[in-house]
């Protein structure tokens, strides 16, 4: 990070988290460097540490949020807010720091931090950025620093090359450009957070939160520079995802069309509960779904079902908006659809992707111009901007 150019703000709130599936076990740390007078994200670092305790992550994670800061904002005054109570009081020097594994990590940040520094205990759940960070990296979605307002060109590279390369494999016989899907999921709704079944128009239509519209926004910002590529903003017709396309379509100076095909899986009775709550109420039902293509919850559809659809609404965007670029705002299942059928997988494949909120993939569907099938091609998937909003705080 030595050659990343540092800014100049007055005070900067780190938010540190860390933790370990198994304490110790799999360990991972996540930091947020905002602008104090802003709330503007600077940066954000997410990072799996190997096994570990909860509170040596915790540790790690605020030595990554103030070494984001020396590097980032080294004139600026600091504030620390973690949900870690220990953390914050040995730091504040009100407890003594007993376990020999702290000593150390407690020196380095007490190093790295400038005088002055406050610490200040927040409950866990307005800790939710680097909490999110902290998961991303033990699964294995990212690692390491990002900076906000570094260049990232990966998303405008992959949709201009997608207008000129023939794809892979020989599908000779292009006819003309690609058809390009930009896939947006929908931001975050209470029924995300609280990890709820959340179906389709037959649902109790869950309306976004607040840090699901700041995700949206951020994404269709990343989007912005890219708008003129984009033909159209085509919807889900449910709520989370018609108010995602409104904020997308708003920020991107487009127009709205509903593809009704492309709505969520419908869970019938199922639907606004948790996991553990259909375990209660419809024994043995969980398990014959899951891993299931053609198990249907009562009164809802079955993955099967969910692909014919997917794959008609597909038909009638290929042939509407052929040769154009069109961004897709959807939801998991019918994404994860989508790429199975760019990928030409079997539908099985939706059972090994994980999708985030407000993220965006990218498909491109290619003529053969033998039996006028088309053929796709992944480009992108399950891509973040490279700093979120401030007040993302997306569930899985």
């Amino acid at each position: 990070m030595s050659d990343r150019v540092a800014k100049v703000v007055a005070k900067v709130v780190i938010e540190a988290d860390g933790g370990s599936r198994g304490n110790p076990g799999p360990a991972a740390y996540g930091a947020v460097l905002r602008d104090a007078a802003t709330g503007e994200v600077l940066a954000e670092d997410g990072t799996a540490i190997g096994v570990a305790t909860n509170n040596v992550a915790e540790y790690r994670g605020l030595i990554a949020g103030l070494t984001l800061a020396a590097e980032l904002a080294p004139e600026a005054e600091v504030e620390v807010r973690m949900d870690s109570k220990l953390v914050v009081e040995q730091m504040s020097g009100r407890w003594r720091i007993k376990h020999p594994d702290m000593v150390p990590l407690a020196q380095e940040a007490a190093r790295l931090a400038p005088a002055g520094t406050a610490y200040t205990w927040i409950p866990r759940e307005q800790n939710g950025h680097a909490d999110r960070l902290v998961n991303e990296a033990l699964d294995g979605l990212r690692s390491g620093v990002t900076v906000a307002g570094e260049s990232d060109e990966s998303l405008l590279a992959e949709v201009e090359s997608a207008r000129t390369e023939v794809p892979a494999r020989g599908w000779a016989k292009p006819g003309g450009p690609p058809t390009t899907l930009i896939l947006l999921r929908h931001g975050v709704t209470p029924h995300t957070l609280e990890k709820r079944f959340s179906g389709g128009l037959a649902s109790a239509n869950p309306p976004l939160s607040d840090d699901g519209r700041a995700q949206i926004r951020a994404a269709a910002e990343w989007l912005a520079p890219i708008a003129d590529r984009i033909a159209a903003v085509v919807t889900s017709p449910v709520r989370r995802t018609v108010e995602s396309a409104e904020i997308a379509a708003a920020v991107l100076g487009k127009e709205i069309a509903e593809e009704p095909g492309f709505a969520e899986m419908e869970f019938g009775a199922w639907d606004g509960l948790t996991f553990a709550e259909v375990g209660e109420r419809f024994p043995g039902e969980l398990e014959r779904w899951l891993g299931s293509l053609d198990h249907a919850p009562g009164g809802g559809e079955s993955f099967r079902t969910v692909q014919e659809r997917v794959h008609a609404g597909l038909d009638r965007l290929l042939d509407r908006f052929h040769g154009r670029t069109v961004l897709v705002v959807s939801h998991v299942t019918p994404i994860k659809t989508l790429v199975a059928r760019a990928l030409d997988a079997d539908l099985a494949a939706v059972f090994r992707m994980e999708l985030a909120p407000a993220s965006v993939s990218v498909v491109s569907f290619y003529d053969d111009g033998d039996d006028g099938a088309a053929r796709g091609s992944l480009r992108l998937y399950n891509a973040l901007p490279p700093a979120r909003d401030p007040f993302d705080s997306s569930a899985w």
